[in-house]
């Protein structure tokens, strides 16, 4: 039966109906598909994939798409595509079938019986992701990815087959209405092109994003596609003496290669002049060469010989042999001065690593002995693994969608150095987290910088494909504000390294001064204890580890001046007096102190002030910071001012374990715009015992109201009693906490 039903459709698939073969390329044929397979993997169960398809052709018999074709070119032409990644039987069998429990009566059991379980639980995680609707956020959306992102780490042909399938239909898609072509157009480019990049299959990809922007603009399209012509015209005589150097050399080296030369992608393009904001003639990096060796040895020989032939540009030598990139990818980069003194980009590679530049994951899918990934592969599919591990605890649909885009499309920008090399940063980086990434120095010294050849302020935010250039002097510090905006760890990191340091010198300076204007009443100096026993006593005794660290920590606060010069002086000589930093912050507080519920150091009622960026209560964690002539700021230890403090300042607090202190605190009510909940409102804060100093309500378009109030407490635990009464009223959204 499978055997007749074969011949009698073949013919069918292939008739030379000259109208439909005048807007529709010749389809593959189920021969072309098994001969592909043969070719590269000659042991296969072709039968598997002959079933497949006759199969396929029985249920979709009747069908056809909207270029009226019969629908079975589409099946056809997705296992074509698989053949073209090198994919096994069982995914030439499953891309047959991909359609058959969505389009036709087939069901699972259908195709586990006849075709086994591996080609029927494929197909159907290819169902599910058929259905998906990746703009949305809801829970039936979140559960769909979810149910994909497992299908997909389960079997990574699941999604293989979907991007060829997407590939297909966008290489169809002027059958389509406008508006389906704009929809389908849109999405391919916001989902299944960054995932075709993540997986590393750039053909895929750059296929994707070129027709998706010929549907978005068409304009812009067909300008960039007539100048590429016309400069690959332009350049033909010299492409082809660049490429007979290189033949030439290679050759006389006794080297093997191909050499191929390819101009950027017409999106790709296109996303650097808007980004850049360039026209196409400012755009100098269209052209690349790429030679093709067959060992890792031959490779870093014929580096050598390049660069020997033309004068490289520095920084621009790039080893992604020896350091592989994290989606496998490996090759030698260089751009040299080229024969007319134009820049002129060469890659160097193996077979082996030209096959994984363009198929990515599917390059190391083993088809021969077991279905797996080899160790490279599954080293590079770490992010999907992870991403299945921590879906099973996020029960919220919103968290989990969170997690898919930061692992499955990373929140990163791409920007370029002034030499042309490309820069990762976390969303949001700033000029001054790109002058740290070039090089310490240029942060320190950074002044300025350059946006596509235009001034922005140093907390610009940066994106993806513009240039960045850095203006320094050599006589500039680093800024303390610049830890309120830097994202990347270098820069925070190196900032506070500074600030410290800085810190440290001003400390040390005002220690010496303190402490020589202490021994100045005994007509004495400071250098003549600096090495003594004394000192050195003090140093121990104090809990430092050099003199400059004791000194210091007298410009800090830490320690008094008397303290070091009962050390350094007789007993008899230094005046009774006991004065620590309590004491002297003490001194400061007039008449009757109130109570500020906070011990330091075992000391309490000292002067102390809360920081309105936390707004500190009894309850909360809280770490203290001294400062000069204003006592002891107070903040929670969650907060980002106190984490960036000075640790040389920081200074131990806890709560007093009684005090019948109250505490300003400021929460923010979101609710619906409804008659009578003010009052509902207020009653729930005074039954919570809190009394309100404060009230402010805002009403907003979409009839819901922002109210603020601001409150008195005891403490973290009367304030959590106080917000749990609100939540409990109807209409109430959210209550939170806000800084005084």
């Amino acid at each position: 039966m499978f055997s007749a039903l074969h011949y009698s459709i073949t013919p069918l698939l292939h008739s030379s109906d000259c109208e439909r073969s005048e807007r529709i390329p010749d389809m593959i044929r189920i021969t072309d598909i098994l001969d592909r397979i043969s070719a590269y993997h000659p042991e296969a169960d072709l039968d598997l994939v002959e079933r497949a398809y006759i199969y396929s052709a029985r249920i979709h018999e009747g069908q056809v798409r909207l270029s009226g074709e019969p629908y079975l070119s589409h099946p056809l032409e997705v296992a074509g595509l698989l053949t073209d990644l090198k994919l096994d039987p069982v995914s030439a069998a499953a891309g047959l079938l991909h359609d058959a429990l969505e389009d036709t009566k087939a069901t699972m059991e259908d195709l586990t019986r006849l075709f086994g379980e591996p080609v029927a639980h494929i197909v159907e995680g290819v169902t599910k992701l058929s259905g998906l609707a990746f703009r949305s956020s809801e829970a039936r959306q979140a559960e769909n990815i979810r149910k994909m992102i497992l299908a997909m780490a389960d079997d990574i042909r699941v999604i293989l087959i979907k991007l060829c399938d997407r590939l297909h239909n966008m290489r169809t898609l002027q059958f389509q209405n406008e508006k389906k072509q704009i929809d389908i157009a849109q999405e391919t480019l916001d989902i299944y092109a960054p995932l075709a990049s993540r997986l590393g299959i750039y053909w895929i990809k750059t296929e994707l994003e070129d027709i998706a922007f010929m549907y978005l603009f068409p304009q812009p399209y067909r300008e960039i596609v007539d100048q590429v012509a016309q400069k690959k015209y332009e350049q033909k005589e010299h492409i082809n003496t660049i490429r007979n150097i290189i033949e030439t050399k290679m050759a006389e080296a006794e080297l093997s290669c191909e050499v191929n030369g390819r101009h950027k992608h017409f999106y790709g393009i296109y996303q650097k002049m808007m980004n850049q904001g360039v026209d196409f003639k400012e755009v100098y990096d269209l052209l690349a060469f790429r030679i093709i060796l067959d060992t890792v040895p031959q490779c870093y020989q014929a580096i050598g010989i390049i660069h020997s032939i033309w004068k490289p540009i520095p920084k621009r030598f790039k080893d992604f042999i020896g350091i592989p990139k994290p989606n496998m990818y490996q090759s030698l980069h260089t751009t040299v001065i080229g024969p007319l003194g134009e820049r002129v980009e060469i890659q160097i590679r193996t077979k082996e690593m030209d096959r994984v530049a363009r198929d990515g994951i599917a390059a190391h899918w083993q088809y021969k002995e077991k279905i797996g990934f080899d160790q490279k592969a599954g080293a590079a599919f770490q992010w999907l693994r992870k991403l299945v591990e921590e879906q099973k605890d996020l029960k919220d649909p919103d968290e989990f969608m969170e997690s898919v885009r930061i692992e499955l499309f990373p929140d990163e920008v791409y920007v370029f150095t002034p030499g042309g090399d490309v820069l990762a940063f976390p969303k949001g980086s700033t000029p001054v987290d790109f002058a740290y990434a070039i090089h310490t120095e240029v942060g320190r010294q950074c002044t300025g910088a350059k946006v596509d050849g235009r001034m922005v302020p140093l907390k610009y935010e940066l994106n993806t494909g513009q240039r960045v250039e850095i203006i320094t002097s050599s006589n500039h510090q680093p800024s303390k504000d610049w830890l309120s905006f830097v994202k990347t760890a270098k820069a925070r990191s190196q900032l506070r390294q500074h600030i410290k340091r800085e810190e440290r010198k001003l400390s040390l300076a005002l220690g010496r001064e303190m402490c020589e204007k202490a021994l100045r009443k005994y007509h004495l100096s400071l250098n003549k204890f600096l090495k003594s026993d004394e000192m050195a006593k003090a140093v121990h005794d104090l809990g430092y580890k050099t003199p400059d660290d004791l000194i210091a920590s007298v410009g800090y606060g830490k320690v008094t001046p008397l303290q070091v010069a009962r050390y350094l002086l007789p007993k008899a000589e230094i005046k009774d007096e006991k004065e620590t930093i309590v004491d002297r912050l003490k001194q400061r507080i007039k008449g009757k102190k109130a109570k500020s519920g906070i011990l330091v150091r075992g000391v309490d009622d000292i002067l102390v002030r809360f920081a309105n960026c936390c707004s500190p209560l009894p309850g909360d964690l809280v770490v203290g910071y001294i400062t000069r002539g204003q006592g002891i700021t107070v903040h929670r230890t969650s907060c980002l001012n106190a984490l960036n403090m000075d640790s040389e300042r920081r200074i131990e607090l806890a709560w007093a374990p009684e005090s019948d202190e109250l505490y300003p605190v400021r929460i923010h009510v979101l609710c619906d715009d409804k008659i009578g909940l003010l009052a509902n409102i207020t009653a729930a804060i005074s039954q919570g015992a809190a009394n309100i100093l404060d009230a402010k309500v805002n009403t907003r378009a979409d009839k819901r109201a922002d109210c603020y109030f601001t409150i008195s407490v005891s403490g973290a635990d009367h304030l959590a009693n106080v917000t749990n009464l609100i939540k409990k009223i109807r209409h109430v959204i959210k209550v939170s906490r806000l800084a005084a």
